[in-house]
């Protein structure tokens, strides 16, 4: 009996210790023993993020992706294009499991929505949207008068209606003194990237866009470099991770390890420019050496990226500011339901 008794506990002993040593060996490792001794890759978990259209500016997702950090956080993560303001509605769908875009795009599109849509990590955290002119068309300053003088009549091509660049474009108009319905054209094109072979075609007098159209747009000779940039507004929830409000509640696990690959991917972007210049390089093959370079100067020069993940009140206030401003969103809103940090915190 105590013969019995003593294998019993040895063998709990060494089942005790073998389990202590898989823990000890998860966090740092990609493959697990299976219970014939033999190594198994790590599974992954599969996840979709939508984005409206591509461009540098989203650089901190790519280069998570890139640089293995989802993995290190045991994810696998499928950045996919979604046109027309399908990018949030591809959540709401359940065919992306989140994604990156403007508070105010989150805003829009919560409406009547009994499971609504939350912003967990911050990513772009001005307004990244420039205006340009073609080529020999150009406003004698940037004050409010010649501003409106300039724009008065045009042809601006401002990309989807209720889109970020659609609502900073006619933010300003309202703020020089026009009216957007009457006092110029609005193009409201459904894929933002159309806009350089727009004004290449004769289709708009002036356009807004971000990198790298707007290197494209300079290296083409359509236009030369933007006469206004809504950058200079400040802190601005332009592009920021989001995925639905039961998504956290029963899933908060996998919003942190997200969370926690997307801080690691800002911090790098800060540190590391060869490193991030590298990942454009493979997001944007064919880029031109001077527009990779084009596109890096203006992100660092106009402070583009968050530093660390967090939405602050402010940069939610003036974009939603913005959005009631044109007049497309009504009611009120409250940061604490757009908005959640604790896994930014964490």
């Amino acid at each position: 009996m105590m013969k019995n008794r003593w294998k019993f506990s040895a063998g709990r002993k060494l089942i005790a210790a073998a389990v202590g040593l898989a823990v000890l060996l998860l966090p740092g490792c990609t493959a697990a023993p299976n219970q014939t001794g033999s190594d198994q890759p790590q599974q992954l978990k599969k996840l979709v993020i939508s984005e409206p259209v591509h461009l540098s500016g989203y650089l901190p997702l790519y280069v998570a992706q890139h640089e293995g950090y989802f993995k290190e956080q045991g994810l696998e993560v499928k950045v996919i294009q979604a046109t027309g303001g399908t990018h949030v509605t591809a959540v709401v769908s359940g065919d992306a499991w989140g994604v990156i875009g403007g508070i105010d795009s989150i805003a829009l599109g919560n409406k009547n929505n009994s499971d609504p849509i939350v912003s967990v990590c911050n990513c772009v955290n001005r307004a990244n949207v420039y205006l340009f002119a073609k080529k020999g068309l150009a406003p004698k300053s940037k004050s409010p008068e010649d501003l409106k003088e300039f724009l008065k009549g045009k042809n601006i091509v401002a990309g989807r209606h209720g889109g970020s660049p659609n609502l900073l474009t006619r933010s300003l108009l309202i703020d020089v003194g026009l009216d957007p319905e009457k006092d110029v054209r609005l193009i409201e094109n459904a894929d933002a990237s159309t806009v350089v072979a727009m004004l290449q075609n004769g289709n708009g007098d002036i356009g807004n866009g971000a990198e790298p159209q707007i290197c494209e747009g300079i290296s083409e000779g359509i236009w030369e470099e933007p006469f206004y940039k809504f950058t200079d507004l400040g802190d601005f929830s332009y592009s920021v991770i989001s995925v639905k409000k039961s998504t956290i509640e029963n899933d908060p696990e996998t919003v942190q390890k997200f969370v926690n690959a997307m801080k690691k991917a800002l911090k790098a972007v800060q540190d590391d420019h060869d490193m991030a210049k590298q990942v454009l390089v493979k997001e944007f093959p064919t880029l031109s050496e001077m527009e990779i370079q084009a596109s890096f100067d203006r992100a660092y020069g106009d402070n583009l990226w968050s530093e660390d993940g967090f939405i602050s009140e402010k940069a939610v206030t003036a974009d939603m500011d913005m959005l009631l401003k044109t007049g497309i969103y009504t009611g009120t809103y409250s940061y604490d339901t757009l908005v959640e940090m604790k896994f930014v915190k964490e």
